[in-house]
């Protein structure tokens, strides 16, 4: 056995020795079906979990894959308990199905002892009806509830039960002097083969592209649900300009406008809006006979719409994410609800295309000043992120970046407002949050864009879904505490290739041996997955650093 880069442990752990000159190549193997869990310098540490494999396996991938990518890679033998455990959980998939007959849905499998052992669990029983030969009928309207059911339980069905077409809806690509790409043609063909599931791609990749292919592919009357009002702005241009659909045949379903066209883009904030205790926009999801629904940053789907969805599984369901990472641990429910994952495309491999643009990623660490650390030690737990995070330490680092960097488009963003009114005040440069008007907003960006206002300080409110090609520079300031999904994000502002060709700088300011530090490690996880190395600097020497 060669001497591989990787040592797989027999709790499911996997060690990638960072150093070894296969280490890329295993990483890349090994992401199809393990998650990231820590990353420090030299060894990083995967987990290969039950999702992880089920997400794999419907992506197309076989178990004989995954045990031929650790036994390549291993410096050690496999170990056999780990052989057939992912042997074992990979067969799960598929060992039940749900099918539908001209009287209604199925549940079967080949395997009586399992079709027996699900029947009688008492959160599922109440959703079967009559013993058929084979399995069991299936409640109407449980058909998304008992997915997310026999996830928890450990036997993923696959749903074969199909779905209703949908009001026709004539919509065809208008490839004038531009063409799908083959990863994003492969992304709508993988997602109509496995019926409804989720397309990974990175920020900058073309994921709303992939939304209009399977629009076009679709021909249907279709919703689109969407994070925000300058997200579903975003979305009409892009549909304008890359399909035949016209200006009367897209509707927006917002705060401020309530139109319900043949292709309607709404707001996750309106579904879930609630009037006296009740969904008061819940028609949207009846208001037409939608034969598609799409999910953009399918990852941060607000726990309600999880409900909702239980009950669409009729119409077919598009997700769209940069990363199917959750704070919150549903990843599951989108597995089960959306769908698992029928697509996913590193990070390095489309930059390798030349699709996104290279990035760096450095990690500035600050010291906090004797008064602000005895203030830091002294505070509770729930304040001490925020102490450290708005460090006054931080805003000498922005002023020696954004000279470093002054003939470039830069993003300064952070998670206070108090943080980002100093720094914008200081550097008397435009900011942008939550309480900037939509207009207001739409003017900063195509400030921003056009070079008119080339730096921009944002809050979390620039995370998704914002269309900036020629930012080649970010420097996050303060975040989501441990998020790992707003990291990607925030790094995918700058990935969409710019009409410079300048590699992007992506800069994170911590304080040294703090909460801040902690929790940025966690942060940059997914990143680490995809290939991309963090160069720790420390603030003191920066300006010879380079």
């Amino acid at each position: 056995m060669a001497l591989g880069p990787l040592i797989v442990q027999s709790d499911r752990t996997v060690l990638l020795e960072v150093a070894h000159p296969d280490a890329s190549d295993a990483r890349h193997a090994l992401a199809v079906f393990a998650e990231l869990e820590r990353a420090p310098e030299h060894v990083h540490t995967y987990r290969i979990t039950r999702l992880g494999l089920w997400n794999a396996r419907a992506a197309g991938h076989t178990a004989d894959e995954m045990l031929d990518t650790l036994n390549q890679y291993a410096k050690f033998p496999v170990p056999d308990s780990v052989a057939f455990d992912l042997r074992d959980t990979v067969e799960r998939y598929g060992k039940l199905v749900i099918e539908r007959d001209d009287e209604g849905l199925i549940l079967r499998s080949h395997d009586d002892a399992v079709i027996r052992q699900v029947s009688l669990n008492k959160k599922i029983s109440p959703m079967l009806e009559a013993p058929i030969e084979g399995g069991f009928r299936i409640q109407d309207w449980a058909r998304g509830s008992l997915k997310q059911q026999l996830v928890k339980l450990g036997w993923p069905a696959e749903d074969f039960a199909g779905y209703t077409p949908g009001t026709p809806h004539d919509i065809d690509l208008t490839e004038d002097g531009w063409s799908l790409r083959d990863y994003q043609r492969d992304a709508v063909d993988n997602f109509f083969s496995g019926g409804s599931g989720v397309v990974v791609l990175p920020c900058g990749a073309g994921k709303t592209i992939v939304g209009a292919g399977a629009m076009a592919a679709a021909d249907t009357n279709t919703l689109i649900l969407v994070t925000n009002t300058v997200s579903a702005r975003q979305w009409r241009s892009e549909l304008l300009r890359r399909t035949s659909l016209t200006e009367d045949e897209i509707g927006e379903y917002s705060g401020e406008t309530k139109e319900v066209k043949p292709v309607t883009i709404a707001t996750y904030q309106i579904l879930t809006a609630r009037r006296k205790g009740e969904y008061a926009h819940l028609s949207l999801l009846n208001a037409l006979d939608w034969g598609l629904i799409v999910y953009d940053e399918v990852h941060l789907l607000p726990a309600p719409v999880f409900k909702l969805t239980a009950d669409l599984q009729a119409r077919r369901r598009l997700g769209l994410t940069a990363t199917l990472v959750r704070e919150d641990g549903r990843e599951s429910d989108v597995f089960s609800l959306i769908g698992p994952k029928r697509f996913d495309a590193p990070w390095k491999e489309i930059e390798a295309q030349g699709f996104i643009s290279p990035a760096e990623c450095f990690e500035i660490r600050v010291e906090l000043p004797y008064e602000a650390r005895m203030e830091y030690a002294s505070a509770a737990d729930e304040d001490r992120y925020r102490i450290a995070a708005t460090a006054e330490a931080k805003l000498e680092v922005v002023r020696q970046l954004v000279d470093k960097h002054r003939d470039e488009r830069i993003l300064i963003i952070g998670q206070y407002l108090d943080q980002i009114d100093e720094i914008a005040e200081e550097l008397g440069v435009p900011k942008l949050t939550g309480q900037t008007p939509v207009a207001e907003r739409e003017e900063l960006y195509e400030a921003f864009r056009n070079g008119e206002a080339p730096i921009l300080i944002v809050s979390k409110v620039a995370n998704f879904s914002v269309d900036l090609p020629d930012a080649s520079v970010a420097i996050q300031i303060s975040g989501s505490y441990g998020s790992r999904q707003e990291e990607a994000q925030r790094l995918g502002r700058l990935l969409r290739p710019s009409s410079t060709g300048i590699s992007a700088s992506f800069y994170t300011i911590v304080a040294r041996d703090t909460v801040d530090q902690d929790f940025a490690q966690n942060r940059q996880r997914f990143l680490s997955e995809q290939g991309y190395a963090y160069s720790i600097l420390d603030a003191d020497t920066l300006a010879t650093a380079y």
